[in-house]
């Protein structure tokens, strides 16, 4: 079953990054004030990145990676991010 790891920018301006099977989902238990306990009372959120993995586990190890990068090393991870994605399409 595919899960997904994704990055949203809180409206104080702060980071979080979750994993689910249900990204839709997901997105609105965290604007309808039912997501994790850090994004409760942070709204308006921005998908600011998301990313496809093949199963919950290799979500987890994703998302531990980059949990453990510093606000720094996550917004330079974003920047590099949205240049790939432009060279995409």
């Amino acid at each position: 079953m595919k899960a997904f790891v994704y990055m949203l920018r809180c409206g104080d301006g702060s980071l979080y990054t979750g994993w689910t099977n249900d990204l839709e989902k997901r997105l609105k238990s965290h604007s309808s004030g039912k997501g994790a306990k850090y994004t409760r009372g942070r709204g308006p959120f921005e998908m600011v990145w998301h990313e496809e993995l093949p199963d919950m586990s290799t979500a987890l190890r994703r998302e531990a990676e980059i949990k453990a990068l510093t606000r720094p090393q996550k917004e330079e991870f974003l920047k590099v991010q949205l240049k790939i994605q432009h060279k995409g399409e």
